[in-house]
């Protein structure tokens, strides 16, 4: 039972106050009302594939059911049957159901065997910092609440023998407080209720977790909308930081934090997540001391990593406020009178709203002001930039070779956004000091699947791609790319034996937010292994960045249009900077097209795997491209074929795919 003392606590928190009414209703008896309908906050969880499910998205569902889950709970194996019956019954009608595990220490290698021993086929969230669980007052595994999102208020909680009244009447539109039952699952202990989160200092503790994960973005010259550099502006945001950090909204770093181990790994610590959640619900009080935030001159750099060697003008263009706009290729010069080791590069974006994406190429030979280069004509990439994205920076004793002559090539993607601007981009470089030039060469090679086809309204389509890696790597960094559409992202790595290790899990894909992700240790692959990403894409109406959840989708250089693109970053074992193999890249590339469209990932393509504009065209003349006649296409077959399809403008393919230049980074990002 949550006391009075501790609603006080939390009387800020709507949810947390009324888990504090519920608690008070279960003492009373089976059959108790509530005296008010507990409300329900948003949030964002993870389930049990690595998906991330929000709450407030199901708002056009009748009703969503949540029931509590624990692994190894007797109550959850006996209900099981009536979970199911219950979804059979009501999941035709619209209606949601899901689980939501708060078990300190339970995992997907827990659960997955256990629910599916027990015949439960839906989504397990797994509430890593027990925030959501404590939201909604959970006590005991098998609790079933019934919700309503016309209101989001908890029409019922208790056993499942309950929960078909209370959707009939949710659905018929009836009002009224919660209806409260005992539930009879395990326990569920929450460490962190009922302690005095009042008394956390804000001097001492939470002034600097916002100085260092939030102020960087949340001053005056950052990205972040406002800033956040005194006690005053942060009491103020509180309920919203609150609401960002359960939807998983803030810090924008998406990873799942129970795979990979990431170099520069931008997140909050579980710690500090459950200290700033409860600081917030126990009134964000001000506490003693003085305010550290008050004391910094907060002002975000021009540069973030100090004052370039080389300062890159990309041509200046002016954006309409309206419209479509083709993707620009300048060429700017080289400035360099000898060639240097570059070790990181950043941009300065004047209008971050109206830009897509830059992406950076060597190009060889003499360019004048105003030339133009394809992708084809591109070598080695010197980063880019996209929504959210920080500096490019090379890993210990890595680095890119910018030749004296020649130029660097850009593909400049603009969105008009309603208001005429001009933008205006420079690109800073950094080189390694003479003397100190870098042991390897940091290369970068796109994966990519410009065969996928999206239905109109689909919510958790998926689509894969994979490389086979011809020669033995050392893998440093990835960086998925998509549209508008992309839902999810996994990454991972399928050994020569056949072991499958999971490298990065975005359950939720933001477009906002397209980070780099270097491992924490570089990983060594092996020649024979693959390299395989799955998505999902979300084309419904709940997505609410889709253009038209109307419209079926192809790959496409557009916002409006979708891409699947995973950049690997990496060396070969294999070379030096004295020792360059640029051959290993050429066998890696050729073995691009066969990874678009084998699904099945065996090597071959069957007529059915053949999808989009380029998998269609390919189809029409398959008896032919299946040269030995045994029903499916290998890839000498295909890189036959490929040979003679014509070519598209920067050398791509009448197929529908994009250019590639040499390093494997696509036309289009």
């Amino acid at each position: 039972m949550i006391t009075s003392k501790t609603a006080r606590r939390v009387a800020l928190a709507a949810s947390l106050a009324a888990a504090a009414l519920v608690g008070a209703s279960l003492s009373s008896g089976a059959g108790a009302q509530a005296p008010a309908a507990q409300p329900v906050d948003d949030f964002v969880l993870p389930d049990q594939h690595y998906l991330a499910r929000q709450l407030y998205r199901m708002s056009d569902a009748p009703a969503v059911v949540i029931i509590t889950h624990a692994a190894g709970d007797a109550t959850i194996r006996k209900d099981a049957p009536a979970y199911m019956a219950l979804k059979a019954a009501y999941a035709p009608r619209g209606v949601e159901f899901m689980m939501v595990n708060s078990k300190l220490g339970d995992t997907r290698e827990k659960v997955i065997p256990e629910a599916k021993a027990a015949g439960i086929e839906m989504p397990i969230l797994f509430d890593y910092n027990q925030l959501i669980g404590e939201g909604l007052g959970v006590t005991r595994a098998a609790e079933v609440f019934v919700i309503n999102p016309k209101t989001w208020t908890v029409a019922y909680r208790g056993p499942v023998d309950g929960a078909k009244a209370a959707l009939e009447g949710v659905i018929a539109g009836e009002k009224g407080g919660t209806v409260v039952r005992t539930a009879t699952g395990g326990a569920i202990p929450f460490p962190e209720r009922g302690k005095a989160h009042e008394k956390i200092s804000y001097a001492k503790t939470i002034a600097p977790i916002i100085e260092k994960k939030c102020a960087t973005c949340h001053q005056p010259g950052g990205i972040g909308p406002m800033a956040l550099n005194s006690y005053e502006q942060v009491k103020g945001f509180s309920p919203m930081i609150r609401e960002v950090i359960r939807t998983h909204r803030m810090p924008p770093y998406l990873a799942d934090p129970t795979v990979g181990a990431f170099a520069d790994d931008d997140r909050l610590s579980a710690d500090q997540i459950k200290t700033l959640v409860h600081w917030v619900e126990a009134g964000a009080p001000r506490g003693k001391g003085e305010d550290p935030l008050a004391k910094i001159k907060f002002q975000a750099p021009d540069w973030p990593l100090g004052k370039p060697d080389v300062i890159v003008e990309i041509p200046e263009i002016k954006i309409p406020a309206t419209g479509v706009m083709d993707y620009t290729r300048p060429v700017v010069p080289s400035v360099l009178t000898e060639g240097r080791w570059m070790k990181a590069t950043t941009f300065r974006v004047t209008d971050r709203q109206v830009v897509h994406h830059i992406l950076t190429g060597v190009v060889e030979g003499e360019h004048k002001h105003g030339a133009t280069a394809s992708e084809s004509q591109w070598g080695a990439s010197l980063g880019g930039y996209g929504p959210g994205r920080g500096s490019n920076i090379s890993p210990k004793d890595t680095g890119t070779w910018v030749p004296p002559s020649g130029g660097i090539a850009f593909q400049n993607h603009y969105t008009p956004y309603g208001r005429e601007t001009v933008e205006k981009t420079q690109m800073g470089l950094y080189f390694y000091p003479k003397g100190q030039e870098p042991k390897y060469v940091l290369r970068t090679f796109g994966i990519f699947d410009f065969s996928l086809v999206i239905p109109p309204g689909a919510e958790w389509h998926q689509e894969s791609a994979y490389i086979d890696v011809p020669k033995e790597m050392v893998l440093y960094g990835l960086t998925p790319h998509a549209h508008h559409r992309g839902g999810s992202v996994q990454v991972s790595v399928i050994y020569p034996n056949g072991k499958e290790q999971r490298l990065l899990s975005l359950p939720r894909y933001e477009f906002e937010w397209q980070y780099e992700y270097f491992l924490k240790e570089p990983l060594k692959i092996p020649a024979g292994s693959k390299v395989v990403t799955r998505w999902t894409f979300d084309n419904s109406k709940r997505n609410p960045s889709n253009p038209d959840p109307k419209v079926e989708v192809r790959w496409g250089e557009q916002s409006s249009e979708e891409m699947l693109a995973l950049y690997l970053h990496y060396r070969w074992t294999d070379e030096t900077v004295a020792n360059q193999k640029p051959e290993n890249d050429k066998l890696m590339q050729a073995g691009l097209m066969i990874g678009v469209m084998d699904d099945d990932m065996n090597g071959k393509l069957t007529k059915a795997e053949l999808k989009g504009n380029m998998g269609e065209n390919l189809g029409k003349y398959f008896a032919m491209i299946d040269a030995n006649k045994d029903g499916g296409v290998d890839r000498k077959e295909l890189d036959a074929a490929m040979k003679l399809m014509p070519r598209r403008r920067g050398g791509g393919n009448a197929a529908g795919g994009a250019p590639t230049p040499a390093g494997g980074v696509p036309g289009g990002f």
